[in-house]
């Protein structure tokens, strides 16, 4: 600008000369007065002449019009490099907070990501898999902090190299921020694999104790199969066996689960087998709260077999103790207290006045093998059974003289109505036995 400037003065210069040559006319130079009209010439008194020149005039307006131009053009210049620091200013405060605004939404989409699956307390199925997830957000999250400053660091190094205003480091608040952030996200992470890691501990020690108890009624199912099968193979029906009492002791017996109601009268029925001496023993007791011989089947010492009711006594016919195997069956009705003796389906005895309009108490227990002094205990061994017993049946009636014979003979049965003989409704105790027997074919073989 400034060359063109001085090409025009001497341009005009060339000119003035050339029309000072041709005319012979001089020109001189005034300054003009600041606000005064270029187009009118003054003197050097400051008075106004007239323009010598057409010519001159319009040079004159032409270098003032260049003049203008290059002001207006130098403030527009100016002006444009104010808007371009304003713009360049703007720039880095946005490209910073756009940054900061990424930092923001990378940390609480992390956030989001990591926690939104559990909102509703729901646990993955694997907890190890989420903790090992969790860690691995936990370092991809410090990996994008190392790379932001990574990234910051070289456009530093950038900018300096070329010259340029370089960017700042990242500042401090921001940096502090993004710190804090970071930290609190880890620590959320802690207590999340914490939480994990608890709930993982109640899970296995809920499986142990339900695995204990699995295993629990396995076990029992299974010994309660294998006494099922030990039950088959022994009894092929469950009245085909027998009760063993070996010795004379207060503590081998045979229980019966269950017990009488009120009875006016009853039919008891065995099978004995005993070669005791002196006398059997008892071969089955019933005892209730207050009266310990309710009803009671004994032979003691050398006194013959006697059937007491309400520890009333009556003296039988009977003989059993040849070692061999013999039907017996009592009977009784509180009417007049009649009773009734058979051995072997033959009636062999009767009377009355047993305990007459006594009715049989409820409740209580019944003892094979042994006489009770109290209900269900206190035995003595000198009254006690000694041999083998087998289908204890009883009925709260009396029954009728050919059910006893064909019971004797085998050629029926007929379980009791109260109490059945039947495998699971007799335990043994003390070392009393069960054993398999089928009573007819075992009298078969006897000599």
């Amino acid at each position: 600008m400034l060359a063109f400037l001085v090409g025009l003065l001497y341009l005009v210069s060339g000119r003035t000369v050339r029309a000072q040559d041709a005319t012979g006319s001089r020109f001189f130079c005034s300054a003009i007065p600041a606000g005064a009209d270029p187009s009118c010439s003054f003197d050097p008194n400051g008075n106004r002449v007239q323009s010598t020149s057409p010519v001159e005039d319009e040079l004159r307006n032409t270098i003032l019009q260049l003049r203008e131009n290059i002001l207006q053009q130098k403030e527009t210049i100016v002006s444009q490099q104010g808007t371009i620091k304003e713009l360049n200013s703007k720039l880095a405060r946005c490209e910073a907070a756009a940054e900061d605004s990424a930092s923001r939404s990378r940390g609480q989409s992390s956030r989001r990501k990591d926690y939104s699956k559990n909102t509703m307390g729901d646990l993955p199925r694997d907890p190890t898999e989420t903790i090992d997830q969790l860690g691995k957000t936990m370092q991809g999250l410090t990996g994008r902090l190392e790379n932001l400053e990574q990234q910051q660091l070289r456009a530093n190094t950038s900018a300096a190299g070329a010259g340029g205003n370089a960017v700042g480091p990242l500042p401090a608040e921001l940096r502090e921020l993004l710190k804090h952030r970071l930290g609190a996200l880890e620590g959320q992470l802690l207590r999340k694999v914490a939480e994990l890691e608890e709930e993982k501990s109640q899970l296995y020690n809920e499986t142990a104790a339900h695995r204990q108890r699995t295993e629990s009624t396995l076990t029992s199912l299974l010994e309660r199969i294998t006494e099922l099968e030990r039950s088959n193979n022994a009894f092929k029906s469950p009245e085909d066996f027998k009760v063993s009492l070996p010795l004379r002791t207060n503590y081998l017996y045979g229980r019966i689960k269950k017990s009488l109601p009120e009875m006016y009268a009853f039919t008891v029925c065995m099978w004995l087998k005993s070669s005791a001496s002196p006398g059997i023993g008892t071969p089955f007791s019933y005892g209730v709260p207050g009266q310990a011989n309710e009803i009671v089947l004994i032979e003691w010492g050398n006194n013959p077999i006697e059937l007491l009711v309400n520890d009333k006594v009556a003296q039988l016919p009977l003989s059993v103790s040849d070692g061999r195997w013999h039907h017996i069956c009592i009977t009784w009705t509180t009417r007049d207290g009649f009773w009734e003796a058979y051995q072997d389906g033959e009636r062999l005895g009767t009377g009355e006045n047993l305990a007459p309009w006594h009715p049989i108490k409820p409740g209580g227990v019944i003892i094979l093998g042994q006489e009770q002094d109290m209900v269900g205990g206190r035995f003595d061994a000198t009254q006690a059974f000694v041999g083998e017993l087998s289908q204890f049946n009883m009925w709260d009636r009396v029954l009728r003289p050919v059910d006893i014979m064909g019971m004797a003979n085998c050629s029926s049965y007929m379980p009791g109505n109260i109490v059945p003989w039947i495998d699971t409704n007799v335990e043994v105790m003390g070392g009393a036995s069960k054993a398999a027997l089928e009573i007819c074919e075992d009298r078969m073989f006897e000599p």
